[in-house]
């Protein structure tokens, strides 16, 4: 199936990270999914491609919650984070991707 114009017109301003697969990236993807409406994942098998429309924020405490432990920002995101698409900016509490 060939993709509408409009869809592809509307994904031009998707953002966010490039995941290596792996409970890890399972737990950035929970975090992601409870803090953004309308987050799609795309499986490439060994990588995961998480898109949000225009913005894809995701923070220290979300992400321990979905990990169940203390997880490190930027280290143990990068870690997992092969790519990203938008402009990325990141602190010790949240990471935050913009079209």
């Amino acid at each position: 199936m060939t993709p509408r114009s409009s869809d592809v017109a509307d994904r031009r301003d998707w953002v966010g990270p490039v995941l290596q697969a792996g409970p890890v990236a399972d737990s950035v993807i929970a975090a992601i999914r409870e803090l953004n409406v309308g987050v799609e994942v795309v499986d490439r098998g060994s990588y995961l491609r998480v898109l949000c429309a225009r913005r894809c924020r995701v923070t220290r405490a979300a992400l321990e919650r979905h990990r169940g432990a203390a997880f490190r920002l930027p280290v143990d995101l990068e870690s997992v984070m092969s790519s990203f698409k938008g402009r990325l900016s990141m602190s010790e509490d949240e990471a935050c991707w913009d079209a």
